[in-house]
């Protein structure tokens, strides 16, 4: 009795220092999302100064999460830390594709395939919003640039043909993907054939006013 009342006592210590470390896991988590939501809105406002700080934070916020975890894999493959680190890889696709910079691979910043994956689709959706600002602004060979890596990314993501348990839904959201990809598309392409009648009847005029 002596002896598995000593073993229940290890297994309690073991488990105390996991429930900490999984408190602490959960606050950093919430602390990176954050970080990277604020990327997103300084990316899109164009303020890439502002952005790439961030992006340093987000990295360090990102280490000091995972790190604890290298003796808790099975909290490192948790919902919470897979989402936050998801959000990590579409604040640093988005940035690195606006910005015109090379994509960092999934080993590069130490993140799972599915974490990775996900982050991927997501930032490839999100471009849509900064196309939509480009358009508005005129400056649609920069967004037409732009819709080519959304094509690109998903003409890539279809080819993950495998279960939502090992690719963490992201069936769901390559179609989610999908459908913004293709109304992007088309809103681009009407705005790109409305500033080409404007250009042609600015030039007809012109013509006439000599």
């Amino acid at each position: 009795m002596n002896t598995i009342r000593a073993t229940i006592e290890d297994i309690i210590g073991r488990l105390d220092i996991k429930n900490q470390v999984r408190d602490q896991t959960l606050q950093r988590s919430r602390l990176l999302i954050r970080t990277c939501n604020l990327i997103t809105r300084a990316i899109h406002r164009h303020a890439f100064d502002e952005a790439r700080d961030l992006l340093a934070q987000a990295r360090a916020q990102a280490r000091d999460m995972i790190t604890p975890l290298e003796e808790h894999p099975d909290l490192y493959y948790t919902g919470y830390t897979g989402d936050a680190l998801k959000e990590w890889v579409e604040a640093e696709v988005l940035y690195a594709i606006v910005a015109g910079e090379a994509i960092p691979t999934p080993e590069h910043m130490g993140v799972p395939d599915s974490s990775y994956l996900g982050g991927l689709a997501e930032a490839a959706t999100e471009l849509r919003r900064h196309i939509l600002d480009l358009m508005r602004h005129q400056r649609l060979d920069e967004a037409e640039r732009l819709l080519n890596w959304m094509d690109d990314i998903y003409d890539a993501l279809i080819l993950v043909s495998y279960p939502d348990a090992i690719t963490g839904n992201l069936r769901r959201q390559v179609d989610v993907l999908r459908s913004v990809l293709e109304r992007t598309r088309g809103d681009l392409t009407l705005t790109s054939e409305h500033e080409r009648l404007r250009q042609a009847i600015i030039a007809m005029k012109s013509r006439e006013a000599i």
